[in-house]
Order: structure tokens, then C-alpha cells, then sequence
């Protein structure tokens, strides 16, 4: 597939409870000059699946793999935010020759034997959307507006178990050369880097990349409500440059 403008095509895959809803702005702002962009909903996040609560990082994996595969012969751009690191990495692992370059949207690549929670409860087959008083604890909320956090709150899906505890096997040192784009939101990018020094368990991995670009883009860790054409035009640019 090609597209009128020279940008590769660009395959947005969304963090924890979200679908591909959650990237409508973005496709709308990415559209205006026909660059080809598709969002998707990870197995697991279909709230009309039945047996949504049973998938795995690897079920995830591999439905990336066939979005990707739907978007022709050449390489994708690949845009992952937030907690969706988990299985867009195991991806870059098994398949780093069909990424043309990887953003994270407040977010970046795990280290082998990485597992978002390994520890969540046995008994619970899932992790529903919590509180925005909690949540607000863990990532910042700014920039989103209350009838934002309302479609969050209607439209969001409780996070399957297994993903949640599943580690991934990451050993194909390929996946290091893959261009990559660190889109730094809810902390800057002079902060990230300091932590990738540091050796920072939540960025460590940064230090094996060999190409990284660092982009500012200051707001809360949902940038794709709070500021979707600044957003668009950097996934844009990842695409024509890639």
C-alpha cells in the first residue's frame, strides 16, 4: 500500500483499557493530508468478546503482527502508547523488520523478562478502570477535560489478567536497531534521559536503542484527547522521515 504523500503507512495501538476509539482525533488530524493510519483494539479489549478476560501479551502480539501485515509489503510506522510497551515489544523482537520506526506516546520499550504485574491477584480475571482519584495517582490527567474523562470512563474495558502477568521473552537484539521516537509527555525529556542514565528499571532499555529521537510534547499521559493534532503532526513527521 502507498499513500499520496511518501509516508509510510502508520499502525496506532493503544495503552490499557482503551480501543481504538481512543486515537479518533489523531486519525481525524492525520487524514487531512491522506497520510494512511489505522488504529486497532488488542485482543483482550473487546468488550464484545466473550472470552476477552483469557488473552495474552502473545494473542496481543500477534494481532499486531496482522495489522501490520493488512498495510502492504513495506514497513509501518508503529505508535504505542502507554502500556500497550508490553506487546509492541515483543513485537519489534519477533518482527523488527516490518517496523520502519517505533513511537512511544508516553511510554518506551521493556527489557526482557518485563511483565506489567506479575503479581496481580490470582483470584481476578481482570483490571477494571479505576478511580480518576486513583488514577490520577499513577498518570497525569491534565489537559483532559470532564466530558473527556467521561467517554474514558463509559467506553473503558477492564485489562485481561493474563497480560497483566505475563512476562515476554525478548532476546533478538535487532528490535535495538529499530529507529525509535520517544514522545515524552507527562515528564519532559531532559527527565527521561537522566533516568535512562540512571539505569531506571521503566527506562533502562532506552540506553540499548541506537537511533532515538526525543520529542517534547508537554501534557498529561493522554495525549492523543489532551493534544491530538500536536500529537498527529509528530506521528506525521515519524512517517515521512522513516
Amino acid at each position: 500500500m502507498t499513500t499520496t504523500n511518501n509516508s509510510r503507512p502508520i499502525v496506532l495501538i493503544p495503552g490499557h483499557w482503551l480501543g481504538a476509539w481512543a486515537w479518533d482525533d489523531v486519525v481525524e488530524y492525520l487524514a487531512t493530508d491522506d497520510t494512511h493510519a489505522v488504529a486497532m483494539t488488542l485482543p483482550g479489549l473487546d468488550e464484545d468478546d466473550a472470552e476477552r478476560a483469557a488473552k495474552t501479551v502473545d494473542d496481543q502480539a500477534a494481532a499486531i503482527r496482522d495489522a501490520i501485515a493488512e498495510q502492504g509489503d513495506q514497513p509501518v510506522i508503529l505508535v504505542a502508547h502507554s502500556g500497550a510497551n508490553v506487546p509492541v515489544s515483543l513485537v519489534l523482537d519477533r518482527h523488527p523488520e516490518s517496523v520502519a520506526r517505533v513511537v512511544w506516546v508516553d511510554s518506551g520499550p521493556v527489557a526482557n523478562g518485563t511483565a506489567f504485574a506479575s503479581e496481580f491477584p490470582a483470584e481476578l480475571e481482570d483490571l477494571p478502570l479505576p478511580s480518576f482519584d486513583d488514577l490520577g495517582q499513577q498518570a497525569s490527567l491534565e489537559g483532559l477535560r470532564a466530558e473527556t474523562l467521561e467517554r474514558f470512563r463509559t467506553k473503558a474495558v477492564p485489562e485481561p489478567a493474563p497480560v497483566l502477568r505475563q512476562s515476554v521473552e525478548l532476546t533478538n537484539e535487532a528490535r535495538h536497531r529499530v529507529p525509535t521516537t520517544l514522545v515524552c509527555c507527562s515528564i519532559s525529556g531532559e527527565q527521561v534521559m537522566e533516568l535512562v542514565k540512571a539505569g531506571h528499571p521503566m527506562f533502562a532499555e532506552v540506553a540499548n536503542l541506537e537511533r532515538v529521537d526525543v520529542v517534547d510534547l508537554p501534557t498529561g499521559h493522554w495525549p492523543m484527547w489532551s493534544r491530538p493534532s500536536d500529537l498527529a503532526e509528530i506521528i506525521r513527521a515519524a512517517s515521512q522521515t522513516s
